[in-house]
């Protein structure tokens, strides 16, 4: 069966896990989505709750951070202020993008949507490292 996931808040911890295993993950704009909370990863890698902040922005957590990364499908656009100045108007909008994501996956064999849920998953914390160019005059270190 496809599965479309959204985030309309904040999507954290076990539950992020969760909603990561489907066919296409959605956010709101204004969405947060992370497997640990700002204040847990502060408190882990700076033995500091305070750094908060400091964690949030390393942890990438923001709608187009994570579209950037590709680790979500994509982002739904919320009314002026937030989905919460206009409830009416962002239901329309994850309605629009849910059956849009519906539609592209009608029809997909069973083994196919596995295989590219495996594919997905397998993509992520992929990274290329970019190889140093070879020194013209290298130094000699006694």
């Amino acid at each position: 069966v496809p599965i479309v996931s959204f985030v309309i808040g904040e999507g954290g911890s076990g539950g992020a896990l969760a909603l990561g295993v489907a066919d296409r993950v959605y956010m709101l704009e204004n969405a947060v989505y992370s497997v640990i909370s700002p204040e847990g990863c502060a408190a882990i890698l700076f033995k500091d709750s305070a750094k908060a902040s400091d964690a949030a922005q390393a942890l990438s957590l923001t709608a187009k951070n994570l579209f950037d990364l590709g680790l979500i499908d994509g982002i739904v656009p919320e009314p002026a202020g937030g989905a919460h100045r206009d409830p009416a108007q962002a239901a329309k909008a994850l309605k629009k993008t849910l059956v849009s994501a519906l539609k592209s996956l009608q029809g997909i064999e069973v083994e196919t949507l596995v295989e590219e849920r495996l594919t997905k998953w397998r993509q992520f914390g992929r990274f290329a490292i970019e190889e140093s160019p070879t020194p013209t005059n290298p130094e000699k270190v006694s």
